[in-house]
């Protein structure tokens, strides 16, 4: 089987803290110009549409507190568990 190395891109992400840190996520993704539908906001967890969705947008991806939120390449938004986050990506 081959072998792949991670391209070396540049992302921006935010890390969601849970309860009452909304405002804050929902101001970095205005300063971002996110199309926030489908977004669901909880006191427990968010609620993200990605592209793996598919087109009817049902999201299958939940941002529990402590999640980093990412803006990947294409200007898609996704969560990422602070481990997997933490063992791919460094700040610069």
């Amino acid at each position: 089987m081959a072998k792949y190395r991670k391209k070396p891109v540049v992302i921006e992400a935010i890390r969601w803290l849970g309860k009452g840190d909304n405002n804050r996520v929902m101001n970095w993704l205005a300063q971002q110009k996110a199309n926030v539908d489908g977004w669901i906001f909880h006191d427990t967890d968010i609620t993200i549409p990605t592209l793996e969705d598919g087109a009817d947008r049902r999201a299958k991806h939940v941002a529990s507190p402590g999640d980093w939120i990412i803006r990947g390449v294409a200007g898609e938004f996704y969560p990422c568990k602070p481990d997997i986050f933490d063992a791919t990506y460094e700040a610069v």
